[in-house]
């Protein structure tokens, strides 16, 4: 069952934490996750307000800009729904999604996993894909002064987690890297099919990035 007074609250304190982050992790970044997840979970038997939570606060300091501590981001979403008198059980399961929602180079072992957490996951991934997620990665590869595309840097597809935190590859790479393996790591029916349309989405873009790279169009 939701909560609709510990939602707004959840949304007026992401709003204000997020008022300066870079523009693909900001507030219209959870939104949008948010409203993924909404859209999964009404084809999914969950708790909703988990889920609502887990997409809210999901990066509410997301350890890319906090020197890769992921510490951070479960223990701001704890004290602030500690603030809010949340049982403790959501707390938990909450702060559990924070800590293995995210894609870690693919190599990550996952120590936790609920249906509330799948959701939520297949949300943000989905962000991460089609036009959306292409935006996404060429701004974060321009706030970190990283090059487009160099033909001579070859993408590693079997990074370790702390390569992957540490990578500072071409932006075109992180379509290797990551992006394109995402279709096949949704876990919900829904994210698959929403998935299916954004990868290909991307596998279209690429082609005619290279196309235009190569000056044949």
């Amino acid at each position: 069952m939701s909560n609709p007074a510990l939602v707004h609250n959840t949304i007026v304190f992401v709003k204000k934490q997020l008022q300066n982050a870079e523009g693909g992790h900001d507030w219209f970044h959870i939104q949008r996750v948010y409203n993924n997840a909404l859209a999964i979970a009404e084809h999914e038997a969950c708790d909703l307000l988990v889920v609502q939570l887990g997409a809210l606060l999901h990066d509410i300091a997301d350890s890319k800009f906090y020197d890769g501590d992921e510490t951070v981001g479960p223990k701001v979403a704890r004290t602030f729904l500690e603030q809010e008198n949340v049982d403790e059980a959501t707390i938990a399961h909450v702060t559990k999604i924070i800590e293995n929602i995210s894609f870690k180079g693919g190599n990550f072992e996952q120590t936790f996993t609920s249906v509330e957490l799948q959701i939520v996951q297949d949300a943000d991934r989905l962000d991460a894909l089609g036009a959306i997620g292409i935006a996404r990665t060429f701004n974060y590869g321009g706030f970190k002064n990283r090059a487009l595309y160099n033909p001579d840097i070859a993408p590693k597809t079997r990074m370790t987690k702390e390569e992957y935190k540490n990578s500072d590859s071409p932006t075109l790479n992180h379509f290797y890297e990551k992006l394109l393996l995402l279709k096949d790591r949704m876990n919900t029916e829904t994210g698959k099919t929403l998935a299916q349309g954004r990868h290909n989405y991307m596998v279209h873009f690429l082609s005619e990035f290279y196309a235009e790279w190569e000056g044949e169009k």
